[in-house]
């Protein structure tokens, strides 16, 4: 079977609320892990390794197959200097690659700018969930928002009229709050219902899908395979985005993040398995971040938000494997005393995908030269 030669496609998974990078990537034989890990923590038991020092964390399986057929980068200790520990703000920096003063274009739109400098396709970037992630939104940059395709797709025309008018009104909320509410009214105005437009165009797209893969019944499986749907329809998506919610584990912790695990994991390895089956997974690059780690001690329950977590990429593309260096986890190490140092700047990683994925030069979006890897096996 021959592949179809398409253009290379990212696609943006956020992790709302921090991640636990200690109970994701488990460093289960260091002693400091333990020692500062009293009640959120793994067991050797509950950990599948994959070295001598580090361990994917066995609610999190499919990810296990993942980096043993070579699919799966782990980027250790991501971050930036002074990491902000608001999720509104640290979200905001992760969003538009500024961390030292609020910026007002989401890193993700320039791109979408640059591939489509004309505006002509209202879907080269698709978010597929509600209202519009900041790191899409840059003014006269148009991007498509759709909540969920099965349902929009029987909706009447009132119905999506409603739909439509719920959703700007809580894109209003998430961008009144970051830069007032003046300039998210031209913004509104200036990209006009374009955010929605596309919507539209994919309302039969969930009826030309077929495939052999079943998808859990968990948001973020429901939406990887609105992402497939989309990028098998051959609209000239270029870059989609989505997220996966429930990560601010300041309290029980140890039943909510191993179901967070699974689903995650478990929407990804469907996701990529389904493109493969449509002779469809090579061009495709899925990028997982979160807006910052937790702490080093736990809090008997849960763990407050910290510093120096992990990221992922996955795909065929990928050469699997650990990339930057894991957080020294001895306590005379520790970032004021009580968080993971990040080792790599995440706006490195950025470049990384903006330039060699996307092809699209990254020292203006990300506003600086900053360390790229080589992830990628072309």
């Amino acid at each position: 079977m021959t592949t179809k030669s398409r253009e290379k496609t990212l696609v943006v998974v956020q992790l709302t609320g921090g991640n636990d990078f200690m109970n994701t990537i488990v460093p289960y034989t260091n002693e400091h892990y333990y020692d500062a890990r009293k009640k959120v923590v793994m067991s050797q038991e509950d950990v599948l390794p994959i070295n001598d020092e580090l361990a994917i964390n066995a609610n999190a399986t499919p990810f296990k197959r993942l980096y043993d057929e070579g699919k799966m980068a782990i980027i250790q200790g991501i971050g930036y200097p002074n990491s902000n520990r608001s999720h509104f703000r640290g979200m905001d920096i992760w969003h538009t690659a500024e961390p030292d003063r609020v910026g007002n274009e989401g890193w993700l739109g320039q791109a979408i700018r640059e591939l489509d400098p004309r505006a002509e396709n209202v879907l080269t970037g698709v978010n597929v969930g509600m209202g519009l992630p900041r790191a899409m939104s840059v003014t006269g940059v148009p991007v498509t928002s759709v909540g969920d395709l099965e349902g929009y797709g029987v909706m009447n025309s009132i119905e999506q009229q409603r739909l439509r008018d719920k959703a700007l009104e809580a894109f209003k909320g998430i961008y009144g709050q970051a830069v007032g509410a003046g300039p998210v009214a031209e913004y509104i105005g200036q990209t006009g219902l374009d955010v929605l437009k596309g919507a539209d165009m994919l309302a039969d797209v969930a009826d030309q899908y077929e495939s052999e893969i079943e998808y859990a019944d968990n948001q973020i499986a429901k939406n990887m395979r609105d992402v497939a749907r989309i990028h098998l329809a051959d609209l000239g998506t270029r870059i989609f985005y989505t997220a996966h919610g429930g990560y601010d584990t300041h309290a029980n912790e140890m039943p909510s993040h191993p179901k967070l695990m699974n689903e995650l994991s478990g929407a990804i390895s469907d996701f990529l398995d389904d493109l493969e089956g449509h002779d469809a997974a090579d061009d495709v690059t899925v990028f997982v971040f979160t807006e910052f780690g937790r702490r080093m001690r736990d809090n008997g329950s849960g763990t407050d938000h910290g510093s120096g977590g992990g990221a992922y990429i996955f795909g065929n593309n990928v050469m699997g494997g650990l990339y930057s260096e894991y957080p020294s986890l001895n306590i005379a190490d520790w970032e004021h005393g009580e968080d993971l140092k990040h080792t790599i700047d995440f706006r490195g990683i950025y470049a990384t995908l903006l330039e060699q994925i996307l092809e699209v030069e990254a020292r203006p979006i990300v506003k600086g030269e900053y360390e790229q890897i080589s992830p990628f096996a072309n």
